[in-house]
């Protein structure tokens, strides 16, 4: 079993930061990618950024160069740096780690609200 658990969620004006935070605990040795996803209201969850173990990273074409994703294993800790937010940035935003042998797990998602 692993376990997800987000923070650093907030309310922010456009144009500003916020950097999301994943702390893993379990079986995590058993998981190869790490991401964040995001869901907005009425919408599908989708895709924000992801991480391999060997730390190839990836990136939804919406928030290439503005968004960051890191993972610290000393930690256990993956990161999301988001600058220049954007009012259609707003979702909840979920971390997300899938192993070969283990599956897929989420968090509970963190909210993140952009106002303009």
């Amino acid at each position: 079993q692993v376990q997800l658990v987000e923070s650093g969620g907030g309310l922010v004006q456009a144009g500003g930061s916020l950097r999301l935070s994943c702390a893993a605990s379990g079986s995590i040795f058993r998981i190869n990618i790490m991401g964040w996803y995001r869901q907005a209201p009425g919408k599908q969850r989708e895709l924000v950024a992801t991480i391999t173990n060997g730390g190839t990273t990836n990136y939804a074409d919406s928030v290439k160069g503005r968004f960051t994703i890191s993972r610290d294993n000393a930690k256990n800790t993956l990161y999301l740096q988001m600058n220049s937010l954007k009012p259609e940035d707003t979702a909840v935003y979920y971390c997300n780690g899938y192993g070969v042998f283990v599956g897929t797990y989420w968090g509970q998602g963190t909210q993140v609200t952009v106002s303009s």
